[in-house]
């Protein structure tokens, strides 16, 4: 395990030093203006719209297509391991049962991971069942992995490629609402997230995203050299200055959903040196859209699309 760490550091160091990354220059009135680094292309729960979502198989798939950034969801079991997956429970669209059957429609809930140990999540697959929404999604035998299960395998995978690390964009999935029901309070929510991040040696490489800014703000407090993004939804009725008032702080980068980008949010967020990388667009026409508008990456379902 040291080893390959140790060389794939290596690796990352050098990718580092010869990738254009956000950056800060100096004007001669001594202000900071924006200058636009390399473009980040996400693989949304690794590819979700070809692979189980937040299955190792769907990140490595990602991996096949190019992508910089795996985008993911992780939770907390009962046995305080932190796991991926997009809901606090399983979802009655990806879940077969340990029987064999599916959940009815106001069951999902009542499998809520917080409850259940780690082995326990093991019973459940969440890749055989067929995708309303995903048709192209391909169907397996496969359980919602442990975080340093993904990442040991994307470690090995980069080893054998010799192709530099992708960086991991990590959401909390945590909710004022559900506190000490379907997750920690977000402070051990995060320290659990960060011992997995630090244990691995990967704090360069992530980005931890939320919509729950309590979580972005403990982070940054305890964290403060982890990049930050902070999710918005499309409802969201504040402008800029009041959502990142609200954080108290400015992101790393500001993920709304992307019917809210224009090219004056874009403009808004650069002079602040904030990136913005908008969340899910699925369409080839949409991704070109957005990148002629000036957007520092694109988070989508279909990675395949940006090589098309």
């Amino acid at each position: 395990m040291k080893n390959y760490l140790i060389i794939g550091l290596s690796i990352f160091i050098f990718s580092c030093s010869n990738s254009k990354k956000m950056q800060h220059t100096t004007t001669e009135s001594g202000n900071d203006t924006y200058v636009q680094g390399e473009f980040d292309k996400q693989g949304h729960r690794g590819c979700r719209g070809l692979m189980p979502e937040n299955t190792i198989p769907a990140m490595v798939h990602a991996l096949d297509l190019g992508v910089t950034t795996l985008e993911m969801d992780v939770v907390i079991t009962k046995d305080k391991k932190v796991i991926l997956s997009h809901e606090q429970w399983f979802g009655q669209e990806i879940t077969t049962l340990p029987d064999g059957s599916y959940m009815g429609p106001r069951q999902e809930r009542t499998y809520n991971i917080n409850w259940m140990t780690y082995e326990q999540t093991k019973t459940f697959d969440v890749g055989l069942k067929p995708h309303p929404r995903f048709p192209q999604q391909q169907k397996m035998k496969i359980t919602k992995p442990l975080l340093s299960e993904v990442i040991d395998t994307i470690n090995r995978e980069m080893m054998i490629r010799r192709r530099p690390f992708p960086f991991y964009n990590i959401e909390t999935k945590t909710n004022p609402a559900f506190d000490g029901v379907f997750h920690p309070k977000p402070e051990e929510f995060v320290d659990l997230l960060m011992a997995v991040v630090k244990e691995k040696g990967i704090e360069e490489q992530v980005i931890i995203q939320s919509f729950d800014f309590r979580t972005l703000q403990y982070l940054h407090i305890k964290y403060p050299t982890i990049k930050t993004a902070m999710l918005i939804e499309d409802f969201d009725k504040r402008n800029l200055d009041q959502q990142i008032k609200d954080l108290g702080f400015n992101p790393t980068i500001y993920s709304p959903a992307y019917q809210l980008v224009s090219e004056k949010l874009i403009n808004q967020c650069h002079s602040k040196n904030i990136k913005v990388i908008p969340w899910t667009i699925n369409t080839k026409a949409d991704i070109e859209k957005y990148k002629k508008m000036g957007v520092d990456g694109i988070i989508t379902d279909y990675p395949n699309l940006f090589n098309e």
